[in-house]
């Protein structure tokens, strides 16, 4: 039996819990001069996001990522209005990200037809830009197919494979990124980072057939540039060597500081990539190698064998066989 005396009761503890919660919101606010904000919280949901996200990829791929029942003959009346519906959802997180930014550029006053008319204008660009969009896929999906012995079917490969949801993610989030909405464009990437292990900023620029090979762990840096059918495989990061401060000494942002990887390059597993570096056209970057400098096209990079130790033990009591060598 549990002490009445000592138990939990909400109605009596809370309050100066919620006092105190209240206190450092406010504290916080004051020190960042957020008081034009209250009574708006002003940013784009998440929530949304991933709906939208699941109704765009549903309109670029209907008959793999739609509904069961859709067929050849209804899919165009299905794009139709679940793109109608996904643009009206993304206009409205849009919006707020506007809203936002310029509240806060302008202590908390922004004109809302100019907002307005900036909304149309990007959700018009980004409806333009999805049959480029679809065609830039289609080559991810045939990279991924071609680039794994394990793979089937390009159809196993559009419902399986983590890469294609993450590509899937980065393009449109990339699309966005360039039309200026980048928060819109960050919480996008970072869904399909939580859903599929892959960290890809939506500032990085990546060419048609791209294809990550399991991509557990894999980082792409805000400045990255990837070339055509380039291949990485789980664990590769491509991020910055140092960060450039200001006069204050706090971090310059947006500064090209990510690695440029060319055409026909593969970058094997554990592989790490610092800095504003080049790694020419067709290089191979062995497994696990960590480089801070730039690679000549045709080149291969790969680690010097290590000395391994190798202990066989016998069925019988005799001391464990050692044998060095290097593998």
């Amino acid at each position: 039996m549990i002490d009445p005396a000592t138990a939990f009761d909400p109605r009596r503890e809370l309050a100066p819990i919620m006092a105190g919660l209240r206190d450092q919101r406010q504290r916080w606010r004051t020190a960042n001069e957020r008081h034009a904000e209250l009574g708006s919280h002003g940013f784009p949901s998440r929530q949304s996001l991933a709906r939208i996200l699941g109704a765009l990829s549903a309109v670029l791929f209907p008959l793999r990522l739609g509904p069961p029942e859709l067929s050849p003959a209804n899919e165009d009346a299905f794009v139709e209005a679940t793109l109608e519906s996904a643009l009206s959802q993304l206009a409205a997180q849009v919006r707020l990200e506007l809203l936002y930014d310029r509240r806060r550029a302008s202590a908390g006053l922004a004109d809302a037809d100019a907002v307005e008319a900036d909304v149309q204008t990007i959700i018009r660009r980004f409806a333009q830009s999805l049959p480029v969009l679809r065609t830039l896929l289609d080559t991810d999906v045939h990279a991924a197919y071609r680039g794994d012995p394990a793979a089937r079917s390009v159809d196993e490969v559009l419902l399986c494979y983590p890469c294609i949801t993450a590509v899937i993610h980065h393009r449109l989030a990339h699309q966005l990124y360039r039309l200026g909405v980048p928060l819109v464009a960050r919480i996008i990437s970072e869904i399909a980072h939580s859903r599929t292990g892959i960290d890809i900023h939506p500032g990085a620029r990546i060419g048609a057939s791209f294809f990550i090979d399991h991509g557990t762990g894999v980082v792409i840096g805000e400045t990255a540039i990837i070339g055509e059918r380039v291949r990485l495989y789980q664990q590769v990061t491509l991020g910055a060597r140092s960060f450039l401060p200001d006069e204050e000494g706090s971090i310059v942002k947006g500064e090209p500081r990510h690695p440029i990887i060319g055409d026909d390059v593969v970058i094997y597993a554990g592989a790490t990539i610092l800095g504003r570096v080049t790694i020419g056209r067709g290089a191979v970057i062995g497994g696990n190698v960590w480089l801070t400098q730039a690679v000549p096209a045709g080149a291969h990079v790969r680690q010097a064998h290590p000395n391994l130790t190798i202990v066989e033990r016998e069925r019988t009591a005799q001391p464990p066989i050692e044998r060095v060598g290097s593998l």
